[in-house]
């Protein structure tokens, strides 16, 4: 049974100022792209899902840093209907499309990330480093499953560090916290980090450097993103063992040089 609601379907008008807005800074941030009664549809599934397939059970205190960011959960659209019909929304794909100057779009893959209460900051980094692909056309959206206070530790830029070289080789981490944040400060890109309404959503450049602070509410964080890719990208030689492994995890079978037309990565919009 399908309750597909019309805002995963219909077009977001990306307007002129939202898209020079995401070409000069690596993200941008759009009001009004899911309605309320949308999110309230899939939330509840999307977080069962999380719930059953979370394999993170060490009390918060015993994680690394990367453990006490968050509660991440890869491709649950493999594992319900209903999160499927989120995941491959033609809206939010299209957005993608059009942000990315591109025909279209692919799934790389989706990922939950849930920020218990109390859960950690998310250090600085760029995705990018994780995915062994040819060129930087790719892009994430991240929906927030609920009102996002500024204590909630929402998702938050270095705006224009999507053209910044430097620590592109930096796994997420301790070390990319404190680096990133020197390198970031000392080039003086603007820290963008505001609270984000039910319903509003970024999208953000795959070597836009962004973080998170810790959640201080006493509310789960709850985030849904989609992993987006030019649908005519091709996979490059993967450079560290992050990137050989996500080869191996979300591109099954695809070759080096070529379009990564597997099964898990099918083309969300054209």
């Amino acid at each position: 049974m399908t309750i597909t609601h019309h805002d995963l379907e219909s077009r977001y008008d990306v307007d002129a100022a939202a898209l020079r807005h995401f070409n000069e800074n690596g993200f941008v941030k759009l009001p009004g792209v899911l309605d309320a009664e949308t999110i309230a549809a899939y939330e509840p599934e999307i977080t069962s899902k999380v719930i059953e397939l979370n394999t993170q059970h060490l009390p918060l205190a015993e994680r690394d840093t990367y453990g006490r960011a968050f509660l991440q959960v890869t491709n649950l659209w493999r594992h319900s209907d209903l999160v499927r019909e989120f995941v491959f929304s033609p809206r939010l794909a299209r957005i993608a499309a059009e942000l990315l100057g591109v025909d279209g779009v692919r799934l790389y893959h989706d990922q939950a990330l849930y920020k218990e209460s109390s859960g950690g900051f998310t250090p600085w980094h760029a995705d990018q480093y994780y995915w062994p692909l040819a060129t930087d056309r790719t892009v994430t959206v991240w929906i927030p499953l609920q009102e996002t206070p500024a204590e909630m530790g929402p998702l938050a830029f270095a705006a224009g560090s999507h053209r910044f070289e430097h620590g592109r080789d930096l796994p997420i981490s301790d070390e990319s916290e404190q680096e990133l944040q020197q390198a970031l400060t000392e080039q003086d890109f603007p820290h963008v980090a505001t609270p984000y309404r039910l319903g509003e959503v970024s999208y953000h450049l795959g070597w836009t450097f962004h973080h998170a602070a810790p959640n201080r509410s006493g509310t789960p964080r709850r985030v849904m993103t989609v992993i987006y890719m030019d649908a005519d990208i091709t996979v490059s030689e993967p450079v560290n063992d992050n990137q050989r492994q996500d080869l191996r995890a979300w591109l099954p079978g695809a070759e080096v040089g070529a379009i990564p037309a597997t099964p898990l990565n099918p083309v969300l919009y054209r």
